[in-house]
């Protein structure tokens, strides 16, 4: 299995890669730029939440990463129901990004079970 690091690089880069061929109109534009940040959030909040200072540093960052991910898939979302023919392709994109979504959901709730701990 792929490191988050190396995971979350690659579903912005895939992200990119769709956008370049989804056809350039006044909405597809909006939404394709927050796409491209978002995705690339996903990753940049991922790498600076592992250089965290502490547990608490380390959520308040990958609760970043939570809220960008689940944006991202919102905006792949709006892209599909605009684009049809790129279905199956956004489709790969937002269960990728359900996953990685889960994964830090999962790593957000076992760091406020460990800062928990710690106070008690």
């Amino acid at each position: 299995m792929q490191d988050l690091k190396t995971r979350t690089f690659h579903y912005a880069f895939e992200n990119a890669k769709l956008v370049k061929d989804i056809p350039y109109d006044a909405v597809n534009r909006e939404y394709i730029s927050q796409l491209v940040r978002c995705t690339a959030s996903v990753g940049a909040n991922y790498r600076a939440a592992k250089r965290g200072k502490s547990d608490a540093d380390f959520l308040n960052k990958l609760k970043i990463v939570e809220e960008e991910c689940d944006e991202s898939i919102y905006f792949l979302e709006l892209l599909k129901a605009l684009n049809p023919s790129f279905e199956k392709r956004i489709n790969e994109l937002i269960k990728e990004g359900n996953e990685l979504l889960k994964i830090f959901v999962a790593s957000i709730i076992t760091t406020r079970e460990r800062i928990n701990n710690k106070k008690n």
